[in-house]
């Protein structure tokens, strides 16, 4: 398969276990390296500026637009997993854990991790938890899928990878058992759909973002967990630039 470099890169950075350490300028989510200074820190940053559909955004559900969206072709298994702490978030690697399927187009699952809150708010509203699900296609295009979380019961789905929380940045453990990442999936999988970009550091664009419209439960004793290691790693919405946001049935 043909992958243009530009896309290599963005992998790279997304399974990395250790982009702390790399050649890579030192960003982060608050202060002089905070996110509104990203494009200030690196040329390779600029899009994170310059950009029009930059991601995460502000679902506002009475502007979205209604249409018959293909369900997604969820066909994930149960796989080894890697988890890493990367130095902006816990991530979880999943080199054969199946895919998705957007418009009769494979995408590859390659990981997913955590932000909180959530970096897509609805209708203004933040949840305290998202896990962004990462795919790749054939031609290198990416796909997310945003999986929203709030408060209730512990995550039965996730509950390996809160006990293997890998304390430092540049840590990262095995999980013992295979990882089942469609446990993880709401039942009612309807979603809004838009063009946007990464959510970090290169803040690269014509990412294809699925937005679940159905949260999950996550427990707060898990989410404490998370939060110890980084209390905040969200980025701040973007404009929508004239982006239609597509709302499934």
């Amino acid at each position: 398969m043909t992958i243009k470099l530009p896309t290599i890169a963005i992998c790279a950075a997304l399974l990395a276990p250790a982009a702390w350490a790399g050649n890579d300028p030192h960003w982060s989510y608050t202060g002089p390296t905070g996110a509104k200074h990203w494009a200030e820190l690196d040329a390779g940053y600029k899009t994170c500026a310059l950009g029009k559909h930059q991601s995460p955004i502000d679902i506002r559900t009475n502007k979205a637009r209604r249409a018959d969206l293909k369900p997604i072709g969820f066909a994930y298994a149960a796989a080894p997993a890697t988890v890493v702490n990367n130095g902006h978030t816990v991530q979880v690697n999943l080199p054969a854990a199946g895919q998705i399927e957007l418009d009769g187009v494979p995408y590859k699952l390659l990981q997913f991790h955590f932000h909180t809150p959530s970096e897509e708010k609805i209708n203004g509203k933040a949840y305290p938890l998202v896990a962004h699900l990462v795919h790749q296609n054939a031609e290198g295009k990416l796909a997310v899928v945003a999986v929203l979380f709030k408060s209730g019961r512990e995550n039965a789905a996730l509950k390996p990878v809160f006990e293997t929380l890998p304390g430092k940045a540049g840590e990262s453990r095995e999980l013992a058992a295979p990882l089942d990442v469609a446990a993880l999936l709401p039942a009612q999988q309807s979603y809004w759909a838009f063009t946007g970009s990464l959510t970090t550091p290169p803040c690269s664009e014509d990412v294809r973002w699925q937005v679940l419209k159905t949260p999950v439960e996550v427990s707060p004793a898990q989410l404490a967990a998370f939060r110890q290691l980084y209390p905040m790693n969200a980025r701040p919405v973007q404009p929508l630039n004239g982006r239609v946001v597509q709302a499934g049935r």
